[in-house]
């Protein structure tokens, strides 16, 4: 598999993608969206095998995203065997990712626990203990970019591509390793779209009005859930286009 390399700036233009992908056509990336989050939710709130049996139905789950993602983005004609398409070719491949994934989330709350004894919030933290909570989110955040990198493009690789579950983890990774400057870019405009910007509106609001803060946070809330979160599950499809496959050649 040949992954390019792209300039830092296409971690920007990912999002900037998702979102013009996602005006595409709004009632229908928005509802494969919350199809995709509503089972996420359901199958880890099952008693005691809900997290088990969510790292093994990922890796479909985001098959069935980026299936329908770039059915919008091709004007193709809707239908449930869109979502699946590809899937039961690799079915086999996907389950042992699932595996694979199930193994590598545990070894990563393993490692949560051993990082000490949870801090109680409730009262509020000093300077110490935020000290040690951002700390501790910080090494948690550390072990886990090499489960995510591995993920990021593996299930689309499976089923797209026809890799082996092992291979598709290593081309992931690798990808991701060569793209650091746009994933780290990407992952700035994430937290500037997401985070900064709607509390420095919040901020401003509350120097003007009480009111005016209870609106803007409602209306902010509503474009984080029905905006952004499609506009981020399109651009993980886009980030795999930009990556593994080559641009359309102009016609002649």
């Amino acid at each position: 598999m040949d992954a390019r390399r792209l300039p830092a700036r296409h971690g920007v233009l990912w999002l900037l993608a998702g979102f013009a992908l996602f005006r595409r056509h709004p009632p229908l990336a928005t509802a494969v969206t919350f199809a995709y989050l509503l089972i996420v939710i359901v199958v880890n709130l099952i008693p005691k095998l809900g997290p088990f049996l969510l790292p093994l139905l990922l890796p479909t789950l985001t098959v069935m995203l980026a299936n329908g993602f770039r059915a919008i983005e091709r004007g193709q004609r809707f239908s449930s065997e869109t979502l699946i398409a590809g899937i039961s070719a690799q079915q086999v491949g996907l389950i042992r990712l699932g595996g694979l994934h199930l193994v590598g989330s545990s070894l990563l709350v393993l490692g949560g626990f051993a990082l000490g004894e949870p801090i109680d919030i409730g009262d509020g933290l000093d300077e110490a203990e935020a000290m040690a909570l951002a700390g501790d989110l910080a090494l948690i955040l550390l072990l886990a970019s090499p489960l995510l990198m591995a993920f990021w493009f593996a299930p689309l690789l499976a089923v797209w591509n026809g890799v082996g579950a092992g291979k598709s983890l290593f081309f992931s990774f690798v990808a991701c390793w060569r793209n650091w400057r746009a994933f780290t870019m990407y992952g700035l405009a994430l937290v500037l779209a997401g985070g900064v910007l709607p509390g420095l509106i919040l901020v401003v609001a509350g120097l003007i009005s009480p009111t005016l803060v209870a609106i803007l946070s409602v209306a902010l809330r509503m474009l984080l859930i029905f905006v952004l979160a499609p506009t981020m599950a399109a651009s993980v499809y886009l980030s795999y286009r930009d990556v593994f496959e080559a641009p359309a050649q102009p016609d002649a």
